[in-house]
């Protein structure tokens, strides 16, 4: 289970990567522009419509070629019969494509504004979402598999929180290195030696599972037999998945507003060195990982939907700090709203990185006790979708809202972070989508799915049922699952 949580970390890289960089690098500052040789390879401001950005259209509409590809790839490794496993040669053959075109992505091909680099950027993004999905939605499935019982995909979901938000921090590792690079290689190869290097150890990091575990070994699955779209519509007839998923949207959106953000909060609503950037997360990251044991010991208490709710509210309460920076009195130091964001997000998102994979691992088992197939896959695909395409709006949200307030785009300027009103909205929008997260989660009957879960541990395990009306229940359970 250790091994499998390596792959996280490479993926969790590369993903960072586009959260914190895409935006940042090719819609650079007026003042890096001015005093570090930025470039703009694309038009800025609100261009397309009047209201969206070049760079959050195309993001957007990546996704729509993601909602053929992920229960696609989801349902080829759902149906899978190699003699190695169902994920970890798909898991296998997407490794080095992605680390490359996650890099290639950023070297736009024209020093300046032009057509030919927003082609490059559009077909280079929709190819990084397709390696992606190619090897996360494989990942996720085994989760389920790997984990026989519940305290299993609970160690499973911890281990890969934690080389998540290791492989997030390394993602932003760059604001503190390619300034060291920036005078010997110039403004645009000092970020993109640090994602080269980056990407390698990404690329090695997501091997290690599939060469040193052998699928065959722990999982004896039959693959499932139903076409992508009965597949994907047996996955959306779960109710339980249906609140689970627009629950899990709506943080995934509030989260990566966040993290898109965080650059543009340091510079701009705190007005402080970006070098913070990387304080912050770091500071977060490892407080968050502090909050880990703790997170086990909640479930058992309170329960996950409990535990998540809990989550979404804490989250949103530091995003509540993070809009009101603008109006705090000048006596306070500007470093400060940082540090408590920090302290308030760190055991919400360690919460939040550990149980909802649980969930789902929990949903597609009780699904496969009642169906007799094995969809672990496109479970795992409509999250992780749920995921991609809540990072999209996320971008289209805050390219949108942290431009409100420039005063130049008449003069073709991008002073995207000129904008305190623009990312006081960006963090006033992310409460908003926390607080939604909590509210659908409401509707998630926890306790069925447990008692599904249970009776077939009972089954295994040759424990007897608590009592005949337990056993009704179950069935009853399956019935209306």
């Amino acid at each position: 289970m250790i091994i499998f949580a390596i792959g996280q970390l490479g993926w969790s890289m590369l993903s960072g990567i586009i959260n914190a960089w895409l935006v940042t690098f090719y819609l650079p500052t007026q003042t890096d522009i001015s005093e570090n040789g930025a470039i703009q390879y694309i038009q800025p401001g609100l261009v397309v419509l009047g209201f969206l950005t070049i760079l959050g259209l195309i993001t957007a509409l990546s996704r729509i070629f993601d909602a053929v590809t992920d229960p696609l790839i989801a349902n080829l490794s759902d149906r899978s019969k190699n003699k190695r496993g169902r994920r970890i040669p798909f898991m296998q053959y997407a490794a080095i494509p992605l680390s490359v075109v996650t890099v290639l992505l950023f070297c736009a091909p024209v020093e300046a504004i032009s057509g030919i680099n927003v082609a490059w950027i559009s077909v280079f993004i929709v190819l990084f979402y397709l390696f992606m999905t190619m090897y996360c939605t494989p990942y996720n499935a085994l989760i389920s598999e790997f984990g026989k019982t519940q305290d299993d995909r609970m160690f499973i979901s911890t281990a890969i929180s934690l080389t998540f938000f290791a492989g997030t921090l390394l993602a932003y590792t760059p604001f503190v290195f390619a300034g060291m690079l920036r005078n010997a290689v110039g403004y645009g190869w000092s970020y993109r030696i640090c994602f080269i290097v980056l990407a390698v150890i990404a690329c090695i990091a997501m091997l290690v599972p599939t060469f040193a575990l052998k699928e065959k070994d722990f999982v004896d699955t039959k693959p499932s037999t139903s076409n992508m779209f009965k597949s994907l519509t047996g996955a959306f007839k779960n109710r339980a998945f249906r609140v689970f998923v627009f629950s899990d949207l709506m943080y995934w959106i509030g989260l990566t507003l966040f993290q898109t953000g965080l650059p543009f909060f340091v510079k701009v609503s705190m007005g402080i060195d970006e070098s913070w950037v990387m304080i912050f997360m770091g500071g977060m990251t490892v407080l968050s990982a502090c909050f880990y044991p703790i997170v086990g010991k909640l479930v058992k208490k309170y329960g996950k939907k409990k535990t998540v709710m809990a989550a979404f509210v804490g989250l949103a309460i530091a995003y509540v700090v993070a809009a009101v920076i603008p109006i705090l009195p000048d006596f306070i130091p500007k470093f400060l709203p940082g540090v408590l964001i920090c302290i308030l997000a760190a055991l919400p998102m360690a919460r939040l990185g550990i149980i909802p994979q649980s969930m789902v691992a929990d949903i597609a088992e009780a699904d496969a006790i009642k169906t007799g197939e094995n969809k672990e896959g496109m479970f795992f695909a409509a999250r992780t979708f749920a995921m991609k395409w809540g990072q999209s709006l996320a971008m289209l949200i805050f390219t949108s809202l942290a431009i409100i307030g420039v005063t130049d785009q008449v003069s073709g300027g991008n002073d995207i972070t000129a904008s305190v009103i623009g990312m006081t909205l960006v963090a006033i929008t992310a409460v908003v989508f926390c607080v939604a997260g909590a509210i659908i989660l409401l509707m998630y009957d926890e306790k069925r799915i447990g008692r599904i879960l249970a009776r077939k541990q009972a089954a295994v395990t040759g424990e007897e049922s608590a009592a005949p009306e337990d056993d009704q229940s179950a069935k009853d359970d399956l019935e209306n699952l």
